[in-house]
């Protein structure tokens, strides 16, 4: 066991009324001895789905040894609800950012030939809370419909997400889920032309000055997040052939030296007068 977040229900002022049992449906809580108890701490994902839901304020999140939670055996009791049940469950974890939990539960469901229920959108934007900086909060920004301009200087933007900055940037964003992922250095849009249509469409985007940043021990851990808990697919790292922008891609080599998925790594390095350099599967 190792410490984690989890409900915790206050017995003295649980009065066994079950009203969030409903708001559970990973099975957790059943109403026993005129109590509602936490039956078993594997069912538990900690989000707090069932908290709004109590009329005297009995239950709260709390961080303590816990045994860890189990999506699958979590499924296997969301699964039998119906399909309203799942896509409340597999929302539930999108819209927290639980990226490796949905993973796991659209893994059970194809596993056990379940279609996915009608309406849910695995990458749907996270939702962020009112609070903090507008400028990082979490948006997926939807690719335009609208036909091309015949203008040939007119160049539609590809970006598909915000934030895009290394340090504002969420792992747990569900843009980010089993994408492939563009690192690109500060100074690559600005030289290359084609970044646009021919590197960044399709791909998610973060962006990182390998010389002027601080905080590289906090982009080392992203990169590691990336990896193993957003599950992308490919990482291809976009550096200048000036000297400082070498640390980013040793950084981003570093990171999944220590991740625990391994996944492939390009290596894109331009010239200062926008032509590419070398590009290469590393």
């Amino acid at each position: 066991m190792s410490k984690r977040k989890i409900i915790k229900i206050d017995e003295e002022k649980c009065d066994g009324c079950g009203n969030c049992i409903p708001n559970c449906p990973e099975g957790a809580l059943q109403v026993i001895d005129g109590k509602v108890r936490l039956i078993s701490d594997i069912f538990c994902d900690g989000l707090g789905a069932c908290i709004g839901s109590c009329p005297v304020d009995a239950i709260e999140i709390e961080e303590r040894e816990a045994a860890p939670y189990d999506e699958r055996k979590a499924m296997e009791n969301i699964a039998r609800q119906g399909p309203n049940t799942v896509r409340a469950h597999l929302e539930h974890l999108r819209d927290h950012g639980e990226t490796q939990y949905l993973r796991e539960a659209l893994d059970f469901l194809k596993e056990k030939g379940i279609e996915l229920p009608e309406g849910f959108q695995p990458a749907a934007a996270a939702k962020t809370p009112p609070a903090g900086c507008p400028g990082s909060r979490t948006l997926e920004i939807p690719e335009s419909d609208s036909e091309p301009s015949a203008d040939p200087g007119s160049v539609p933007s590809a970006l598909r997400q915000w934030p895009i900055q290394l340090h504002l940037v969420s792992p747990q964003a569900s843009y980010f889920l089993g994408s492939d992922l563009l690192l690109a250095a500060d100074c690559t849009a600005f030289s290359l032309g084609e970044f646009h249509p021919s590197w960044l469409k399709g791909k998610t985007l973060a962006i990182a000055c390998p010389k002027l940043d601080s905080g590289q021990e906090v982009y080392l851990e992203k990169l590691k997040a990336l990896v193993d808990q957003a599950r992308i697919n490919t990482l291809t790292v976009m550096t200048m052939e000036v000297p400082c922008c070498r640390g980013l891609l040793a950084l981003a080599q570093k990171a999944l030296a220590e991740a625990e998925r391994k996944i492939p790594l390009k290596s894109v390095v331009l010239g200062i007068n926008g032509e590419i350099k070398s590009e290469e599967w590393l």
